[in-house]
């Protein structure tokens, strides 16, 4: 009776390491997808700046939902780095990328999102209208917004591949991997509903005060 049981634990064993398996090939897969859905997100928040006044509402709940997805594509890159620098054999030989964009572009993106999103999330809180907070998530999205541009085109073309590639599930960890991406968006929304409170009440205090910061 014990021997089935004996054979059955490496099976399992096996069947776990299957499902989290993925390797450097599973991390660009994860980083790729997730950079798509970021992309439209981005982009729907983007659309909401010319008219901010009237969405405001809508600019800061949708940023606040987009944090966690933001979270874990800098997890996946940082990932990639760490394991590149500490020489994994598999992430060495698909090598680094471009000097400019590892070099420059990538740490200006990261820093430049963490003062944006941090900031934002700061404004929310805090309710200031004018002052430095404004003055310093106003300026670090001019600064992300052309590291960005210059992120986004080293990667485009290369992105379709890879989204595509994930969605045939030819390789182990594909449900793993969606799941954390459907997770940092559910977690997003959830992030977004609970601060609506506060979302109305910076937007109503704006409006009363009449000094808002074009």
């Amino acid at each position: 009776m014990d021997a089935p049981a004996e054979l059955s634990r490496p099976h399992s064993r096996g069947r776990v390491t299957r499902v989290l398996r993925g390797g450097a090939e599973g991390n660009v897969r994860l980083t790729a997808v997730t950079a798509a859905v970021l992309l439209v997100l981005l982009a729907a928040e983007g659309a909401t700046i010319p008219f901010v006044h009237q969405q405001l509402t809508l600019h800061m709940a949708l940023g606040l939902a987009l944090i966690p997805a933001v979270l874990l594509k800098l997890g996946t890159t940082g990932w990639r780095f760490f394991r590149y620098y500490l020489r994994d054999p598999e992430y060495v030989r698909r090598g680094p990328p471009h000097p400019l964009l590892r070099l420059f572009v990538a740490p200006l993106t990261v820093a430049s999102t963490l003062v944006l999103f941090g900031t934002g999330v700061a404004l929310v809180v805090m309710h200031p209208q004018r002052g430095l907070l404004v003055g310093l998530h106003k300026a670090s999205f001019i600064v992300w917004f052309g590291a960005m541009a210059v992120h986004v085109l080293g990667h485009v073309l290369e992105l379709p591949g890879q989204v595509r590639a994930d969605r045939e599930h030819d390789l182990p960890g594909a449900r793993l991997r969606s799941f954390l991406l459907a997770a940092a968006l559910v977690l997003g929304a959830v992030v977004a509903i609970a601060a609506l409170p506060a979302i109305h009440q910076w937007v109503d205090w704006a409006a009363q005060n009449r000094q808002f910061d074009h």
